[in-house]
């Protein structure tokens, strides 16, 4: 390799993946025709002419290898060239190799490094399909800024795109299943009759990072793979892809990269909701899970930046916030501002019985104080926070949730198992014991709560036992959601490289089913409880029923759905005062609008939704007056207080029809 081109290798590096360290290898992969039967190896040698390590599959060997059968791939990753690759380098003797002359040698043609502007995808547009998470659709919003940036416009559907994204997740075998078949459906039209109009293909996300040499390997299916750290990248890699016509790969995890400074555009910016990520990776490095590995370790986005953006969103209209991280609940910034600004409240585990695998460190703003400033800035936008960890629940963080009308009262608590022995394998850090004390201190702190969870059936070595404590933490718990699959071996993970998946199949699916079943009826069991509740519930409006265009539905503070008509309502609670109630006429009533909050009885409840009658629009702030009044039992004095209309549906549940309800304030 010519000391120019390794110069403009490191310039490549320098310029474009700021804050990374990693190695751009050109793969040259040998597809045998189809009357060949291909091998998998992973030996390879390295090729002089080629401006970094060059990987050879043994099949390169085969006379009926053909120049038409060479894909040759670029990626920049993390890992440098292996020991093998060094071993198969000395193969050849240096005196062999042929002098270079410095005068007549010239770097590689790097495309992008000539781009003018930030107009590098003019003319072009792209098209964007998400797959799994909530961080995937917060994901698609940072890329779509960063395509908008440099001259690409996004395409209504995915037949007028030059370039289609798949949006992937890798958590589990069926979501990566799904992305081979839409893959698969992808290249039959590059082979159709309408091939030259065929789109690039990128695979984004957690998948990306995970398997992507078999996605560049895969014959004609994916021009480009970049992993979530990496979308920066995207217009250059797809700059090369054009002009090599060559598959490229970015698949550098970072230490440091948050996406701070990028303004997610939203998918659909006439929500009233949105999403906000504050924290990227996971440290936790539980045996089952593949985020380590393709998230990368934790970092923090600076506090200002993340009140900025909430700020904006707020501006725009937004009602309903939640903070994303892959463990949300464990954010620390360690900026300037985040350690001046910390007073150290929450950096405490939930109780004595939980514990990392990792030393934590000291210092910096915990979640408990992020979550403190974020619910200041706008006292009528909700505000929900996910995926937590059950260990990073300090006491501070419920009281918080407890005193302000717009952190809303949900928690997602995943537990996955409810056996210790369980839990220990999968290195969760607590016991059954310490989940059930947090649980019951959480339901002390913040009344009404609603929890979720997730569970795993079938993980490795689990017995008949073990799945009998995981029903009994879930009976006795009874949550309010929960998301259960079956135990799936991911490649790379600790539970992967040295547990054995020894569980047969039709018993993971069997206990899968009994826990489906526990689940559903504890959710009936805790949603009829709060079936007309004096206060009702607070519901933001979020659209028209599917099921029922002429009905309403919307989502309560506990993260539920409630449907309900769309009747004329009082314009506040406090107006049932003067109105004569529910029977007192449309006089002065008004339409239920999106966006609005709005009161509503709830009539009947399944495991899964509520049914309702809407009485008055409200805010967050008379809604949480209302209840506390009423908690408080200061009922009765006309003259002093508002009063607040119960509708005739009322009488049904036994809370007497027409009445009125007098708070005093």
């Amino acid at each position: 390799m010519s000391m120019l081109t390794t110069r403009a290798c490191r310039l490549v590096l320098r310029r474009t993946l700021v804050s990374h360290r990693g190695l751009a290898t050109t793969t040259n992969t040998i597809v045998p025709p189809p009357s060949s039967t291909s091998t998998d190896s992973s030996s390879s040698s390295t090729n002089n002419n080629q401006s970094a390590s060059t990987t050879t599959s043994p099949s390169t060997s085969t006379k009926t290898a053909t120049d038409k059968t060479k894909k040759k791939h670029i990626v920049f990753g993390n890992r440098g060239p292996s020991l093998q690759d060094f071993l198969n380098s000395t193969t050849t003797s240096p005196s062999s190799k042929p002098a270079l002359d410095p005068t007549t040698t010239t770097p590689l043609d790097i495309p992008y490094l000539s781009m003018k502007g930030r107009q590098l995808g003019q003319g072009s547009k792209y098209f964007v399909e998400v797959y799994g998470c909530q961080m995937n659709v917060n994901d698609t919003e940072i890329l779509m800024a960063i395509m908008n940036g440099a001259g690409y416009t996004k395409a209504d559907d995915h037949e007028d795109a030059d370039i289609v994204f798949l949006v992937t997740c890798a958590i589990r075998e069926n979501a990566e299943t799904r992305i081979w078949n839409r893959l698969a459906d992808l290249k039959r039209k590059r082979l159709g009759p309408l091939k030259d109009r065929a789109p690039l293909v990128g695979v984004l996300g957690c998948m990306a990072e995970r398997l992507k040499d078999k996605l560049l390997d895969s014959d004609k299916m994916v021009d480009l793979v970049c992993g979530p750290d990496a979308y920066r990248s995207i217009p250059h890699l797809l700059s090369i892809s054009e002009t090599t016509r060559q598959g490229v790969a970015n698949v550098m995890l970072s230490a440091d990269e948050t996406y701070a400074d990028i303004v997610p555009l939203r998918i659909s910016p006439e929500s009233f909701s949105a999403h906000l990520s504050i924290m990227r990776g996971c440290n936790n490095m539980c045996s089952f899970c593949v985020v380590p590995f393709t998230r990368g370790n934790e970092r923090s986005r600076d506090v200002e930046s993340i009140l900025k953006e909430v700020k904006q969103l707020s501006d725009q209209g937004v009602k309903d916030l939640t903070l994303l991280g892959q463990n949300v609940n464990s954010y620390r910034d360690t900026s300037k501002d985040g350690v001046e600004l910390s007073e150290g409240v929450g950096a405490e585990l939930s109780n004595p019985g939980f514990n990392t695998i990792y030393k934590r460190k000291d210092g910096g703003m915990r979640f408990t104080e992020l979550l403190d400033k974020v619910s200041l800035i706008d006292p009528e936008m909700r505000i929900r926070f996910t995926s937590p960890h059950p260990k990073d629940f300090p006491t501070a963080l419920l009281h918080l949730m407890a005193s302000r009308p717009n952190i809303c009262s949900q928690i997602h608590m995943p537990a996955q198992s409810g056996s210790t022995t369980v839990l220990s394998k999968m290195r969760r850090g607590y016991s059954r014991e310490a989940y059930f004390e947090l649980v019951d201190n959480i339901r002390t702190i913040v009344p009404g709560v609603a929890l979720s969870s997730d569970f795993i059936t079938g993980f490795c070595g689990e017995t008949d036992e073990d799945h009998k404590d995981t029903m009994d933490l879930m009976r006795r718990v009874e949550y309010e959601m929960a998301y259960m699959f079956m135990y799936s071996r991911r490649e790379g993970t600790h539970a992967g490289r040295r547990l054995q998946d020894d569980v047969p199949e039709d018993v993971k699916l069997r206990r899968l089913q009994d826990i489906i079943g526990i689940f559903h009826k504890g959710a009936e069991n805790r949603f009829r409880a709060r079936v007309g509740l004096p206060a009702g519930e607070c519901v933001l409006v979020e659209g028209r029923s599917r099921r029922d265009k002429s009905r309403w539905i919307g989502r309560a503070d506990g993260g539920f759905k409630i449907v309900f008509d769309d009747d004329l309502i009082l314009p506040t609670i406090e107006s049932s005062l003067t109105s004569g109630g529910v029977g007192g006429g449309e006089k002065g009533r008004v339409q239920i609008k999106l966006g609005d909050y709005v009161q509503v009885v709830t009539t009947s409840a399944t495991s899964t939704s509520f049914q309702g009658k809407a009485v008055a629009r409200t805010s967050l702030t008379e809604f949480s007056r209302f209840q506390s009044l009423l908690n408080q039992g200061s009922v009765g004095r006309m003259s002093s207080g508002f009063g607040v209309a119960l509708p005739p549906v009322a009488s049904q549940l036994g809370l007497g029809g027409h009445a009125t309800l007098n708070i005093s304030p």
